[in-house]
């Protein structure tokens, strides 16, 4: 009796999949995943939907309607779900959660690609060099390494930049922004991970460990210079003579030799030196002779008041 019920309310059954459907037209509907049939064209762009309600969606796009609105920020959506969706931010719901670390997530499809962090995949993959990504938007952006696409310029001294997040780092070179302030000795910073590695200072704390010698470091860039010690890397080579160098600071200074550059100068005789450990070492000429010349002096007072 109760299989009957069953069988009554949804008697329309799938031949492929085996899905089952309470209306005729629901089946029917469903049959274009198969099939591939998209009988809903957009007269804009040709953009063919399965279903009508779909195709009524994307018309939005072309004009621009937005009927859901948020009641707290007043965003504007196109589609309810993404207001649903949207409204996560304000009320901090994480409905989506991952069964290994417990970590949250306010959409599905975040909560996907995190997945690949345990699972190791890489789905998506650069046809050029065949580095492999867990997430199509790090894809897209590893491309813009080899065209060279550079889409966010700086309206003040026109650099260039792949991504919108370094160009805002950079605005705040100009606009002399530092949001980040250091508890112990007022110290700013224009980014969280500085003023982070800076508080290290203050603690002390070096979590980065050379596995070779146990060397320690506040800094993972200062690990990672560290090891070509152990690995003989070489990877700065000056264009002039194919001298190599672990840093790049080191063939910055070593470039000088070709250029003749001398930026430190001494601001008592004028003496120009190519590195400032030169210019140190130059100092003392003229320290020690103020010395000496003390000395002297000294001495000579003391001998005319013994005679």
């Amino acid at each position: 009796m109760e299989e009957n019920v069953q069988n009554r309310e949804k008697p329309y059954k799938c031949g492929v999949c085996m899905s089952e459907f309470t209306q005729k037209e629901c089946l029917r509907r469903h049959m274009r995943i198969h099939t591939g049939e998209k009988p809903y064209k957009c007269d804009i762009c040709m953009a063919g939907f399965a279903v009508k309600g779909t195709l009524r969606r994307h018309m939005r796009i072309h004009t621009g309607e937005k009927p859901y609105k948020c009641d707290v920020c007043m965003s504007e959506f196109i589609q309810k779900e993404c207001l649903r969706r949207h409204m996560r931010i304000h009320t901090g719901e994480k409905p989506y959660e991952c069964d290994i670390c417990m970590s949250g997530f306010a959409v599905k499809g975040n909560l996907r690609r995190h997945m690949r962090i345990h699972t190791g995949e890489k789905s998506y993959k650069c046809h050029v060099c065949m580095s492999e990504f867990t997430g199509k938007g790090t894809l897209n952006r590893h491309m813009k390494i080899h065209t060279g696409e550079k889409p966010y310029k700086c309206h003040v001294c026109m650099s260039e930049f792949t991504q919108k997040g370094p160009l805002n780092r950079h605005m705040k070179i100009h606009t002399g922004e530092k949001p980040y302030k250091c508890g112990v000795c007022m110290s700013e910073f224009t980014r969280k991970e500085y003023l982070r590695n800076h508080m290290r200072i203050h603690t002390g704390e070096k979590p980065y460990k050379c596995g070779v010698c146990m060397s320690e470091f506040t800094i993972n860039g200062n690990l990672r210079k560290h090891m070509r010690i152990h690995t003989g890397e070489k990877p700065y080579t000056c264009g002039v003579c194919m001298s190599e160098f672990t840093q790049k600071e080191n063939l910055r200074k070593h470039m000088r030799i070709h250029t003749r550059e001398k930026p430190y100068k001494c601001d008592i005789c004028m003496s120009k030196f190519a590195e400032i450990g030169h210019l140190r070492d130059h100092m003392r000429i003229h320290t020690e002779e103020k010395s000496y010349e003390y000395t002297t002096c000294m001495s000579e007072f003391s001998n005319e008041g013994n005679t």
